[in-house]
């Protein structure tokens, strides 16, 4: 597979893990990179998550529910830990979120005093409850304050959905250097037992059944002349799903959800797939699907 150049990393391919509870912990990164991931994506580092939440995972015949947020872990454990990425010169991600702008932007010159070259911004997570309600604006403001406390390359991860056209100018517009989509979007198990919510209301759903939405979100952007790197996520299982992706526009393809089954075996079968079905195409198809270069802001 051709070499990759997103959020000012050289990756050895497109295949990369997203964040989440998979990656909250230094040992799985460190094993995922040794399998063969292009680049691993931390689970997302808060400075103060939230301590009362029930988290749980619903697993579904298509992917599943999760009412998750974010790492428990303190923001001191993951600046350790990322030196030590940093040091070894591994390929890894921060993702990170806050309270405020103001409280993120800080997290970030943290983070970038760390040596860690790419930051991804969690800031739609649809499991907390401002993250039902993403505007244009609030996305300016969190990448607005990233930028004008790093010269970091990141990311800001989002929802497809409603104003995304809208959401993903106000990133680019604030200096971001990509954007990650999609974040989960709502979903709902209803309890057999009462015919209620079973995770007491909607929630993030992942998995294969969000792909054709993603696809179709990212489809929109290009056409309409988004030219920011898109790290393109949601719903992929197979190498066919990663070059799926990489048509659409995607620059690089995040797997996540798939990995709670079998984690490792899983990516080395997708690595595998992606390689065989990248050798078979045409020459220069990859080139220029992965070639995305970021507009004026």
């Amino acid at each position: 597979m051709p070499h990759v150049d997103v959020l000012g990393l050289t990756l050895k391919n497109p295949v990369l893990v997203g964040s989440g509870l998979l990656t909250d912990q230094e040992r799985n990164i460190r094993k995922l990179l040794e399998v063969g991931a292009g680049a691993v994506v931390t689970k997302t580092i808060h400075p103060s998550p939230p301590a009362t939440l029930n988290e749980r995972i619903i697993r579904l015949d298509t992917g599943m529910i999760n009412s998750t947020t974010y790492s428990k872990r303190p923001v001191s454990y993951w600046l350790d830990v990322l030196r030590t990425f940093a040091a070894d010169g591994l390929p890894v991600i921060a993702s990170l979120h806050a309270d405020t702008p103001a409280e993120l932007g800080e997290l970030a010159g943290q983070v970038a005093r760390t040596g860690c070259r790419a930051l991804e911004l969690g800031i739609s997570c649809l499991n907390e409850e401002d993250g039902l309600k993403d505007t244009p604006e609030r996305v300016h403001a969190y990448a607005a304050a990233v930028r004008s406390r790093t010269a970091l390359p990141f990311s800001v991860k989002l929802a497809a959905g409603e104003g995304l056209e809208d959401r993903a100018a106000a990133a680019a517009g604030a200096g971001a250097d990509a954007i990650t989509l999609s974040d989960t979007i709502p979903g709902i198990v209803v309890s057999p037992a009462d015919g209620e919510p079973e995770l007491g209301g909607a929630f993030g759903y992942s998995g294969p059944g969000i792909k054709p939405l993603v696809l179709a979100a990212l489809w929109r952007l290009r056409r309409q002349g988004f030219s920011l790197p898109v790290l393109g996520c949601g719903g992929i299982t197979t190498g066919r799903d990663v070059m799926d992706y990489l048509s659409m526009g995607a620059t690089v393809a995040q797997v996540y959800t798939a990995l709670h089954t079998d984690m490792y075996q899983t990516l080395e079968r997708i690595l595998d797939e992606t390689r065989a079905l990248s050798e078979a195409s045409p020459p220069g198809t990859a080139d220029r699907r992965t070639d995305r270069s970021p507009v004026a802001s």
